[in-house]
């Protein structure tokens, strides 16, 4: 894809999408790309953001403020210390820049929203690998995004072992 790539990764902290950021990080980002970590919050949430930001999501937070506590009382979202440790690395070794943007609402949608907002040149997110009926009944979030995003979209299913 050459250089200066914008890469979203879909983040709700469950394994698989620490797999999917670790799977980015070994595999698809170099020195001058972008990672935007894209977080969709329930559209149930009720906090003073949510409203001022609802429609077009959050601004871009760069990752020196998204280490910043403050981040949950302000946005509802608290980061895990392994996902910050992951982004510090990259950002440090190979000169990704980090930034996050969070949207409200379906996943879905929003990450498909975000994709057409952000202009994102790939997309990484991880699957739950729910079955067959609960696929079903539940749906897939990303047989979804696959379907309708604009760009690649990459699925990275179960555990990423990072490199030695």
């Amino acid at each position: 894809m050459g250089s200066n790539r914008t890469v979203g990764i879909a983040m709700d902290y469950s394994p698989s999408s620490k797999s999917a950021l670790k799977w980015t990080v070994d595999n698809l980002v170099d020195g001058g790309d972008r990672i935007i970590l894209i977080h969709v919050q329930s559209g149930k949430s009720d906090h003073a953001q949510k409203k001022l930001w609802e429609e077009t999501g959050s601004p871009l937070i760069p990752l020196e403020e998204f280490k910043e506590m403050n981040l949950s009382r302000q946005y509802g979202l608290t980061p895990d210390a392994e996902v910050l440790d992951v982004l510090d690395t990259v950002s440090r070794t190979k000169g990704v820049k980090v930034v996050s943007k969070i949207y409200w609402g379906d996943p879905r949608d929003k990450i498909c929203d975000a994709v057409e907002d952000l202009k994102v040149d790939s997309l990484v997110l991880g699957s739950r690998g729910l079955g067959v009926i609960k696929r079903v009944l539940l749906g897939s979030v990303s047989n979804y995004v696959v379907t309708n995003a604009t760009c690649p979209v990459t699925v990275v299913k179960g555990a990423v072992m990072s490199k030695p």
